[in-house]
């Protein structure tokens, strides 16, 4: 066999073989599954109140004793200090603020914790420091910045909402609490981190509707 021949030979081999190297590697490292969620703490827009507060009743019902994350929803906005008051020693992922303001439309601030409670209880400055990190574009929304921030460092009592962790025993404990509006759970084998929150406000009576944006925004 000449060299030619022979030299086209040994790319034929190489050529084989890697493609049964890719084979191989691809059945030993199979591609990573993108992670598709549709979970979801809180009402749908417009859901009347009634409704999602017996849907959260609901997914409390079970016998198992795994940890489910929850939306723990407040009857009434609380200072950053009260947290661990309400979360009766249940691990707190988030902490949802929101600056209520009569026919204004503000924004709602979901901080993500690490386990303690007075990392919890700090995350107030970080909500302030997220709203005054955000761009705006007129002076209405620049007003409304200014106006939340404010509230916000001087530790209003604008927390309404916090995302936990626990078992349904505990989570119906804790649902029958004063002051706690709701408590909803997501099944056991939800992912952390990749479920969205949208929180029930203490202001919505009759339906989870988006505030009025038609009132004059206060100094402070």
């Amino acid at each position: 066999m000449d060299a030619p021949t022979l030299r086209r030979a040994g790319i034929a081999v190489a050529a084989v073989l890697f493609v049964v190297l890719i084979v191989v590697l691809g059945r030993a490292i199979p591609p990573r599954a993108a992670i598709i969620s549709t979970d979801r703490l809180g009402p749908e827009s417009g859901e009347p109140v009634a409704d999602y507060l017996a849907s959260a009743r609901t997914s409390l019902a079970g016998n198992d004793s795994d940890n489910h994350w929850a939306l723990l929803s407040l009857t009434t906005g609380v200072t950053a200090d009260r947290i661990p008051e309400f979360s009766a020693g249940l691990r707190i992922s988030e902490v949802v603020y929101h600056v209520a303001v009569d026919h204004v439309a503000t924004p709602i601030i979901a901080i993500g914790v690490p386990a303690g409670p007075e990392v919890a209880v700090a995350s107030v400055k970080a909500a302030a420091a997220q709203v005054e990190s955000t761009q705006t574009f007129d002076d209405r929304s620049t007003r409304v910045k200014n106006l939340v921030a404010t509230r916000l460092r001087a530790n209003c009592a604008c927390v309404v909402g916090i995302v936990l962790q626990g078992p349904l025993a505990k989570l119906r404990d804790l649902a029958a609490r004063p002051g706690i509006r709701a408590v909803q759970a997501l099944p056991a084998d939800a992912a952390a981190g990749v479920f969205a929150v949208s929180p029930l406000l203490p202001e919505q009576l009759d339906s989870a509707s988006p505030t009025p944006d038609d009132g004059p925004v206060p100094d402070n």
